[in-house]
């Protein structure tokens, strides 16, 4: 049984690794993957309905143990929400675990939305000044399962709308251009099939960046071509995209190789050859799920189907 809302997954379309150093970075929901609060029924509970009630709980303990103060000031109706463990709570999610979708962020947005006594409401109290304050408080809770958090995953499956983070760390909600539906290009998700493992990724990112070269290299190329890509995006100008997607991909191969699912490497690099799609990652890689971008879908599907490519957008 069902007693909350369905909360979105999210996708971040661009700023994988180069949000770390100030490039922009623009996500997105995606509804095709969401997770809900039910109450199991005695008797019939399934494991992962108990796995999830026992996650919880956990989860619970974390909450009791943050320090409320200027920066952090969510509280919380603990005794609601140990009284609703007890009765059974879980979270029904279809959002898969470590495929860079956000599966927790789903779960925090849930958790502060039902359970919140002062939240930043999106009906009422949300402004362009506390949307900064929001982030903070989402990422603060967040952090429990990725070691830090951005807060921006909770973000978006919490408003259910586009966020735009800019280099000077402003945040604003966007409209996305107008889906044709029916457009020849598309954005899709190829799934990896196996899940990635952020915090080895992480590192590995992390390592690079004490390498001068690599920082530049970052800076004059990679967030040159991302912030490119969201703009050329978000004005709808389809040649300038897609030119820039092709530099952004095959920099990727170069620099990123190791976050690359070692099973997408020559699909990846089949794109980049034939101009028919481009792949980016999707998250932190290693595994989950990638990006791909098609100038005509139809002729990209080909050599796609094996891989059953899912639309997210048409353009």
């Amino acid at each position: 049984m069902s007693t909350s809302p369905l909360y979105y997954a999210k996708i971040l379309l661009f700023g994988e690794y180069g949000i770390i150093n100030n490039s922009n970075a623009l996500s997105i929901p995606f509804d095709n993957f969401n997770g809900s609060f039910g109450f199991m029924t005695p008797g019939f509970e399934t494991p992962e309905q108990i796995e999830s009630n026992r996650h919880i709980a956990e989860y619970l303990k974390y909450l009791k143990s943050l320090e409320v103060n200027s920066e952090f000031f969510t509280r919380f109706d603990f005794e609601r929400l140990e009284s609703d463990i007890k009765k059974g709570l879980f979270f029904d999610s279809s959002i898969p675990q470590g495929f860079g979708v956000g599966s927790s962020g789903a779960l925090v947005a849930a958790i502060y939305d039902n359970y919140s006594i002062n939240k930043i409401d999106p009906e009422t109290t949300l402004s362009q000044e506390n949307l900064p304050l929001l982030k903070k408080q989402l990422s603060v809770m967040e952090s429990y399962f990725h070691g830090k958090s951005s807060g921006m995953d909770p973000l978006i499956c919490y408003l259910k709308i586009p966020v735009l983070l800019s280099s000077s760390n402003s945040l604003n909600p966007i409209r996305l251009p107008e889906s044709s539906g029916t457009g020849n290009a598309a954005i899709f998700l190829i799934n990896s099939g196996i899940p990635g493992k952020t915090q080895s990724m992480v590192s590995i990112f992390m390592e690079k960046m004490k390498n001068e070269g690599f920082r530049k290299l970052l800076k004059d190329q990679f967030i040159k071509y991302n912030d490119a890509c969201i703009e050329a995006f978000l004005n709808g100008d389809v040649k300038v995209f897609f030119k820039n997607l092709k530099k952004l991909s095959g920099w990727v191969l170069t620099h990123f190789n190791p976050m690359i699912p070692e099973n997408l490497i020559d699909l990846w690099k089949k794109g980049l050859s034939t101009n028919e799609y481009y792949l980016k990652l999707c998250g932190s890689g290693g595994g989950g799920f990638v990006l791909g971008f098609a100038p005509d879908y139809e002729k990209a599907y080909k050599t796609l189907a094996p891989h059953k490519p899912e639309i997210i957008f048409r353009l």
